[in-house]
């Protein structure tokens, strides 16, 4: 694991505090994460000094998104109830949530609704339970397709066909374990549209090629997505908020 390093600094009346993550990288990222952290990646060779001046110059933009991301948090945020009518996000769209009683228990997607069938329509826990399964059904099945179909362009570089493992995750969309062949895939991610899973699934498999955000990296990234820098806006400014 990557070490960070917590700095603060002050902007106006307000604290901005961030994270330094020291990689092999050719420029500063900055970048807001979907847990409202802010993450600086720089080379060991960047001064502190410098770091902190390039977070002071940054200092409104991140208030700013910070600030929207605090105005549209709270519907995608807020405790679900499973009742009738409650909004979830699903492949980049917004359905409404519809719980009828059943003596089977079951999910279902139809007509723009997820119907949501149980027995006990008062029984909190095992409406998530079944929701939360219904959406890692549909993870797995999205996530491996999309692998499938952009596997068949790296064969030709001896990438060995990656495992895909869906886990919750608080700041990444996704990660490349190399050693072991696997690809872990956020599971708030079938949240958004298939476009932009398809992004970050071609950014982790590229990673079995280049292992750092380098201009290698970038350019088969460039390759392979042209508009990969769209996707990503997407992900971290319209899709992050309901996580």
């Amino acid at each position: 694991m990557i070490k960070m390093e917590e700095y603060s600094i002050k902007f106006g009346e307000k604290n901005i505090d961030f994270k330094v993550q020291r990689k092999n990288v050719k420029n500063i990222n900055l970048n807001i994460q979907p847990n409202m952290d802010v993450i600086v990646s720089a080379s060991n060779e960047v001064p502190l000094e410098y770091i902190l001046n390039f977070v002071k110059r940054k200092a409104g933009w991140i208030i700013k998104r910070k600030e929207y991301f605090k105005e549209v948090l709270p519907e995608g945020n807020s405790i679900k109830e499973l009742v009738s009518g409650e909004s979830y996000k699903y492949l980049g769209r917004q359905y409404r949530l519809r719980v009828e009683y059943s003596e089977k228990e079951f999910v279902k997607f139809e007509k723009g609704f997820i119907y949501l069938y149980v027995k006990d329509i008062l029984n909190t826990k095992r409406k998530e339970r079944l929701l939360n399964n219904w959406f890692k059904e549909r993870a797995v099945f999205f996530y491996n397709e999309i692998l499938n179909k952009q596997y068949l362009s790296f064969s030709k570089y001896n990438v060995e066909k990656p495992i895909i493992e869906i886990r919750k995750m608080k700041a990444r969309w996704g990660s490349c374990l190399k050693n072991s062949n696997k690809i872990i895939i956020n599971f708030d991610l079938i949240k958004a549209p298939k476009y932009c899973i398809e992004y970050v699934i071609l950014h982790e498999l590229i990673h079995f090629i280049y292992t750092n955000h380098d201009e290698k990296f970038y350019n088969m990234l460039n390759i392979f997505m042209p508009d990969w820098k769209k996707r990503k806006k997407i992900l971290d400014e319209e899709i992050a908020r309901f996580l």
